[in-house]
């Protein structure tokens, strides 16, 4: 299982946001790769970034930040989310070195295109499922649907979709654990890997998905516990891996 380092721009600096709220932030650095060096060397085996003005603008507004990361990392797997609606922003990612692109409202307001976009780039698409109560939000997290996460996961199986992240929108940034039980029932409702998101605090929420890692999850994204120190990046992988090896 993968812990993945969650980098989110904000008007080209890293920040980490409440509830997916713009106007509740923290910044925690002014220099994006600078940020990346710092989770490489702690053992990051691929980054999670997010284009926060992008999810709202509905194309990318922090591209020069995620193009100069994966220039100086092109042998890590990076995957960049937020304002991703178009073949021509998938490609012009993937022509950066960027390794996957997360496609969340465009997903879900236009499934068909999910297709369109694996067939288009194969082994490049990750679907981004962000949920309320279990239902899915769109547009940077400012409207919520009523379509249920689970159902949705299903559409895109035969996709070509390599994965999927899920994120607990009342968990995320709020330091209260992740939603293991919404994660895992959406793992056992899908056959697609699921990397989990939304709330991961500290080692204990590591520990809590371990046991299902067998079972669909392939991954965690972390942002403002290993921002803060409740959280280190290198032992929860280190954990991972001696799972691996048991």
């Amino acid at each position: 299982m993968l812990i993945i380092p969650a980098i989110d721009l904000k008007d080209g600096k890293c920040v980490r946001l409440r509830k997916g709220l713009m106007e509740d932030s923290t910044v925690f650095g002014d220099d994006p790769v600078s940020m990346a060096d710092k989770w490489v060397e702690e053992g990051a085996r691929r980054l999670h970034l997010v284009d926060l003005n992008g999810a709202f603008a509905g194309e990318p507004v922090n591209g020069d930040a995620v193009t100069a990361i994966a220039k100086k990392y092109p042998d890590l797997p990076i995957q960049i989310g937020g304002g991703i609606r178009s073949l021509a922003t998938i490609e012009a990612y993937l022509s950066a070195g960027v390794s996957f692109v997360i496609i969340g409202t465009k997903a879900v307001k236009e499934p068909a295109f999910v297709g369109e976009a694996c067939r288009a780039f194969p082994g490049s698409v990750i679907v981004g499922l962000d949920a309320k109560n279990g239902f899915v939000a769109t547009d940077g997290w400012a409207e919520v649907s009523e379509l249920k996460a689970t159902e949705l996961a299903k559409q895109f199986e035969q996709d070509g979709v390599t994965s999927i992240v899920y994120t607990d929108i009342d968990r995320d940034g709020m330091m209260q654990g992740l939603n293991v039980e919404a994660t895992v029932n959406l793992a056992k409702a899908s056959s697609l890997p699921i990397i989990a998101s939304g709330g991961v605090t500290s080692i204990a929420d590591i520990e809590a998905l371990l046991p299902f890692a067998g079972q669909g999850i392939m991954g965690a994204i972390t942002g403002r516990a290993i921002y803060e120190g409740t959280l280190d990046l290198a032992a929860a992988q280190q954990l991972c891996d001696q799972k691996k090896e048991a």
